[in-house]
Parts: structure tokens; C-alpha cells; sequence
């Protein structure tokens, strides 16, 4: 893969980059930083893509882990709180909707992830176990418990 197309297709998935990343960071420099930290790590390791039509799979697994050395290297937990760009009235969305983003980013984060890559950026649960490096079944099953657990929350709302 040449630098034109990597940047052509970088630039092409660069908006799920950060839907996932602010699904693991809720911080917008720290969903940056992970970001641009995975196109610097992808961009060096492309040798290392064995099949081209695999590049988002790849770089988003590069990203999410990017966005875990970002929590690691904090060495702290910062409440959900205190991010006002995911309080639901700041959102653009209609009341439901903003309803169910701001109980989804409340979820534990190992149903969380998966239930973003799927119902939002469309991965199959095959291609989430890459990236997670969990098996179909196990995404399966924590994509069915995650939204168990949204509908229990949000039954008492709407």
C-alpha cells in the first residue's frame, strides 16, 4: 500500500476512529492523541497488514489499544460526569435517542465496545472478535447481555 492510499483510506475511516476511541476515552485530546498515536504505529507497521481489504479492522484494533495505553499512562478514573459533551441535552439528538447514548456510555465497557462496533459502525461480530480478540460467541453474548442491560435501564425512563 503506497502513502496516498493509506492516507485516502485513513482519511475514509477517520470518523469511526473516533466513535470508537471516544467509546473507551470520553475525552476529546485523549481521543485525539489515541488516534493520532494509531495512524503513527499503522502508518510505520504497514508491512505488517497482510491483506489490504483487512486495513479497518487492522487500524481500529491499533487505535483501541492506543486508547488503553492512554488509560494506563493516566493511572486514574475519571467520571463520565464530568464530560459535559456527553450529557444528553448537549447532544443533537432527539430526547429518545440521546436517552439511549447517554445510558450506552454508562455500560461497563466490555458490552459497551461491542455493542458500538456493531449497532454504530456496522462490524459483524467476526470481525469485532478480531479486534477484540474474543471469540464470535463471546462478542455475540456480550452484545445480547449490553443491550439486556439498556433495555432493564432504560425501561423505567421512556
Amino acid at each position: 500500500m503506497k502513502k496516498e492510499e493509506f492516507s485516502k483510506q485513513v482519511l475514509d475511516i477517520e470518523d469511526s476512529l473516533y466513535r470508537v476511541a471516544k467509546s473507551i476515552l470520553h475525552n476529546d485530546e485523549d481521543c485525539a492523541d489515541a488516534i493520532q498515536n494509531g495512524i503513527l504505529k499503522a502508518f510505520e507497521k504497514l508491512g505488517t497488514l497482510r491483506n489490504e481489504k483487512y486495513f479497518k479492522t487492522w487500524l481500529t484494533r491499533i487505535v483501541i489499544n492506543e486508547c488503553y495505553q492512554v488509560i494506563r499512562n493516566a493511572k486514574k478514573h475519571v467520571a463520565l460526569d464530568e464530560y459535559p459533551e456527553w450529557d444528553a441535552e448537549s447532544v443533537c439528538m432527539v430526547e429518545e435517542e440521546a436517552q439511549v447514548m447517554s445510558e450506552l456510555v454508562q455500560l461497563d465497557e466490555k458490552y459497551r465496545i461491542p455493542i458500538v462496533l456493531h449497532e454504530i459502525e456496522g462490524y459483524s461480530a467476526k470481525e469485532i472478535g478480531k479486534i477484540l480478540d474474543l471469540s464470535e460467541t463471546n462478542v455475540r453474548n456480550r452484545i445480547f447481555r449490553g443491550k439486556a442491560v439498556l433495555r432493564k435501564r432504560l425501561e423505567g425512563v421512556m
